[in-house]
C-alpha cells in the first residue's frame, strides 16, 4: 500500500510513496503560504516608498528608508482616515450589541418554545440566505430613502443590523447544547422567560457571542459596498471607504492605499493581541459544540 509503515526489528520502515506524499504534503502548505504571505508584504513594501521609488522600482523592490512615514500621514489626513475610524467604531459597536441581542433573543424562542410556524420561519432564513444581497438593493435603496435614512449613521447601522441568518444559527446551535432542564429549575423558581434568557442563559453563550462578533464585526468593518451606496457625505465616510480617496480615473495611488490600509489593520491587530486568549477560548469552545 502507498505510504504503508512497517515495523521490522523495532524500526520503522516508510515505502517510498510515504516520502513523495510527505514532500508533497509540505512543499504545498510552503507554497501556498508563500501565496497568502505575498500581497502582505508586497503592501508593507510599497507603503515605505516615495512617490519617486513607485514610479521607477518594482513592488517587490524594498524601499531605500524604512523610516520614511510620509505616506501615512498624508493617508491619515488626505483620507480623513481620523473621523473614518470614528465612524467605523460607532457603527461596529452599535451593530454588534443590537445584532447579539436580537439574534440570541430570535435563536432563543425558535429553540425553546415550539409552535406552528417554527419550522417555516427557519426556512425563511435560509431562502433570505440564499438570495444574493446586491439583487435586492433596489427595494433596499426605496426603503431606506422613504425612511429618511440615506446619509445618516443610524440608517446605516439600522441596515447593517438586518437578518444575520449565520449568527442565528450559531446561536440556535448553542441553545441546542444547553439542557432545558435550566429553563425549567430557573421557572419553577418565579424567574420569567426573559429572566431565563438573560440571566441564565445569554451568559452561557460566551462562546457563541465571541464567534459572531468575530464574524459579523469583521464584515462589518471592512464593508465597502452599501457605505459607498448610503454614506455619500464625506463626513459619513467609514474606513473601508476612505482608503478610495486615492482612486480616480486618472490612476491610483497605491503607495498611499497600502500606507492606509496599513492604518486600518492597526486598530484590529491591536485588539486581536489584546484579546486574543479570549478569541481562542471562544472559537475552540465553538468548535467542540453539538
Amino acid at each position: 500500500m502507498t505510504g504503508a509503515r512497517r515495523i521490522k526489528g523495532g524500526k520503522h520502515h516508510y515505502s517510498g510513496g510515504y516520502y513523495i506524499w510527505t514532500v508533497v504534503k509540505y512543499f504545498s502548505l510552503v507554497f501556498f503560504s508563500f501565496l497568502s504571505i505575498l500581497p502582505i508584504v508586497s503592501c508593507v513594501i510599497t507603503a515605505f516608498k516615495t512617490e519617486e521609488e513607485y514610479q521607477s522600482t518594482n513592488v517587490m523592490i524594498p524601499p531605500k528608508s524604512w523610516l520614511y512615514f510620509g505616506n501615512f500621514t498624508s493617508a491619515f489626513n488626505k483620507a480623513g482616515m481620523g473621523r473614518a475610524f470614528i465612524n467605523s467604531a460607532i457603527v461596529v459597536v452599535c451593530v454588534l450589541i443590537i445584532s447579539i441581542l436580537i439574534g440570541s433573543q430570535l435563536a432563543y424562542v425558535l429553540n425553546r418554545f415550539k409552535f406552528h410556524g417554527n419550522a417555516f420561519i427557519r426556512n425563511l432564513f435560509t431562502v433570505a440566505a440564499l438570495l444574493p444581497g446586491i439583487a435586492m438593493q433596489v427595494a433596499t435603496y426605496k426603503i431606506m430613502m422613504t425612511l429618511h435614512f440615506i446619509n445618516t449613521l443610524y440608517g446605516y447601522v439600522v441596515m447593517m443590523c438586518g437578518t444575520d441568518v449565520i449568527s442565528i444559527y450559531i446561536f440556535i446551535q448553542f441553545y441546542e447544547n444547553l439542557p432545558v432542564s435550566l429553563d425549567e429549575s430557573a421557572i419553577i423558581d418565579g424567574a420569567s422567560y426573559f429572566k431565563v434568557y438573560w440571566s441564565i442563559l445569554l451568559p452561557l453563550l460566551k462562546p457563541a457571542i465571541t464567534t459572531v462578533c468575530i464574524l459579523k464585526g469583521v464584515g462589518v468593518y471592512n464593508e465597502y459596498y452599501c457605505a459607498q451606496l448610503y454614506l455619500q457625505k464625506p463626513e459619513l465616510a467609514t474606513i473601508s471607504k476612505s482608503l478610495y480617496t486615492f482612486t480616480g480615473p486618472l490612476g491610483s495611488k497605491y503607495n498611499l492605499i497600502c500606507a492606509g490600509v496599513i492604518i486600518s489593520l492597526l486598530p484590529a491587530l491591536i485588539l486581536f493581541i489584546a484579546c486574543q486568549k479570549q478569541i481562542y477560548n471562544g472559537i475552540a469552545a465553538g468548535a467542540v459544540k453539538g
